[in-house]
């Protein structure tokens, strides 16, 4: 139909200008370069009416297409009661898809799609009318069959800013879709037309139903970060115009991130959504739904496990801290979450964590603090003796928090037991000079702090090293004498020999 239908514009030799010849082509590597917008007639057409160039499609654009309306007309030369049905007409036009992995393929075609689709925004940003529901269904099919698509198989490894592997290590460089000079278009007049007044909720929740909401999710996992940054606006608009949809957007979202952190470990935008459901979170009313909260139990504090946590950690922490803000009570049941997936063998996540925990306590009540101090400062007591010095100097900075030093000073009965004991180690054993530096001043607070208790801790551990060391002493006489009993028994066939 494209071939027909070219082959009925005229023709006439390009003076280089902004009209079309180069608008189909994608530009750039993802530079935000502001849309161009250029007439909606293609060049070389300016000279005929608008009735001609009716006639010379109508040859090739079938009777049922919309009364009859040509879709290159622009709006503003038809009457506005033929707006939506130019409008629908232009839609079934851009319902058609080209490949861009050569970008001189069907260069022209691209480039009427690309102007339609143009006309077709500044037309949603300009009326005021009430979409009919043939604009919202032809609306929705056109974006179904443009946005919706199976992304081809990724052959680098650890590709995806959520993939499994390197966490914020990872160096490689986004794949940019060929197609995005299209894309771009389509996605901003969904968002466009989510937004609009125009849009009656009651209706559009139709054809932008649970299947519609499902297909847009799974384009989250694009390589393509400009294509996932459009989804996350798009996502947030549909959250805020359709509250039927709410309850299920959550559960299918939940549902990803299910199949992320127990089956797969992989997928490219766990950080947009997680941005997403920050303000989502926020929104919450209080006292927060028993669905909140198993959100946050089963959702939230497992995401923590993955390896490549580094990338989304930023967002994972704010909408765990926002549901903090909504209930202080949840942060004792929230730092028991985080202690139990803490990343024992991996120092990089580690130091992660202990930046979590850090703005966590924060926001963390007395009551609240008193439940969970002797599991989580055992765990910093392990940190603060790290070999890998990043981890033992971000446990030790902890102590430059004004807010963590109260809760530790009037707990510090509790405390100081637990953590002297490692401090000492560390001014003994530990081999990096910042770690030593810092463990001292630690110390020197303790001491300031209560000297007394501080001292009756160093005691104690004192003679703990003394008792150890007598143990480990009668346990190596006990072995010694048993050796040297089975040396003077007799070899028998069937006696096992300790051989030294």
């Amino acid at each position: 139909m494209w071939k027909q239908f070219l082959s009925k514009l005229p023709r006439t030799k390009s003076t280089g200008g902004g009209g079309g010849g180069n608008s189909g082509q994608c530009s750039g590597g993802g530079n935000g370069n502001p849309i161009q917008r250029t007439s909606s007639v293609p060049a070389g057409g300016g000279g005929r009416s608008a009735s001609t160039i009716k006639r010379m499609s109508s040859a090739v654009f079938p009777s049922s297409v919309v009364a009859g309306i040509e879709p290159l007309v622009a709006f503003k030369d038809v009457p506005s009661s033929e707006r939506h049905n130019l409008f629908v007409s232009k839609l079934g036009l851009c319902c058609a898809v080209f490949d861009f992995s050569d970008p001189a393929k069907s260069s022209a075609e691209k480039d009427i799609k690309r102007q339609t689709l143009l006309d077709l925004i500044d037309f949603v940003d300009s009326t005021s009318a009430r979409y009919p529901e043939a604009v919202i269904a032809a609306c929705s099919r056109m974006l179904a069959v443009n946005l919706f698509r199976v992304f081809p198989p990724s052959y680098r490894s650890g590709a995806g800013s959520s993939s499994g592997g390197g966490g914020e290590g990872d160096e490689d460089e986004p794949m940019f879709d060929p197609a995005w000079c299209h894309l771009q278009l389509v996605y901003e007049l969904l968002l466009k037309f989510i937004g609009s007044n125009s849009l009656d909720a009651k209706i559009g929740k139709k054809y932008f139903d649970h299947s519609f909401i499902v297909r847009l999710l799974n384009l989250l996992d694009s390589e393509d970060p400009r294509e996932r940054d459009s989804l996350k606006t798009i996502l947030h608009r549909i959250y805020g115009k359709f509250m039927v949809h709410r309850p299920f957007i959550r559960k299918a979202v939940s549902n990803i991130f299910y199949h992320f952190v127990f089956e797969t470990q992989r997928h490219n935008g766990i950080a947009e959504l997680l941005e997403v459901f920050g303000s989502v979170i926020s929104g919450f009313a209080l006292p927060l739904k028993e669905e909140h909260k198993i959100f946050l139990w089963r959702v939230l504090i497992p995401l923590h496990k993955p390896k490549s946590v580094g990338v989304y950690l930023q967002q994972l922490t704010y909408c765990v801290t926002q549901f903090l803000e909504k209930d202080p009570k949840l942060a004792g049941s929230i730092i028991i979450g985080l202690l139990r997936y803490w990343p024992v063998t991996n120092s990089q996540k580690e130091v992660m964590f202990l930046s979590e925990i850090e703005e966590i306590l924060e926001a963390t009540s007395m009551v609240e603090f008193q439940k969970c101090m002797v599991p989580l400062f055992r765990r910093i007591a392990h940190c603060i003796n790290s070999s890998h010095f990043q981890v033992a100097e971000r446990a030790l900075f902890m102590w430059n928090n004004d807010h963590i030093i109260s809760l530790v000073a009037q707990n510090r009965q509790v405390i100081m037991p637990i953590i002297v004991p490692a401090l000492e180690q560390n001014g003994q054993n530990h081999w990096n000079h910042a770690v030593l530096n810092l463990t001292a001043n630690v110390m020197k607070m303790f001491s300031e702090m209560d000297e007394e208790l501080f001292s009756a801790c160093l005691t104690k551990c004192k003679e703990d090293e003394e008792n150890q060391a007598s143990m480990e002493e009668k346990r190596r006489l006990k072995w010694a004498k048993l050796e040297s009993a089975a040396a003077l028994q007799p070899v028998t066939g069937h006696t096992a020999v300790l051989v030294g």
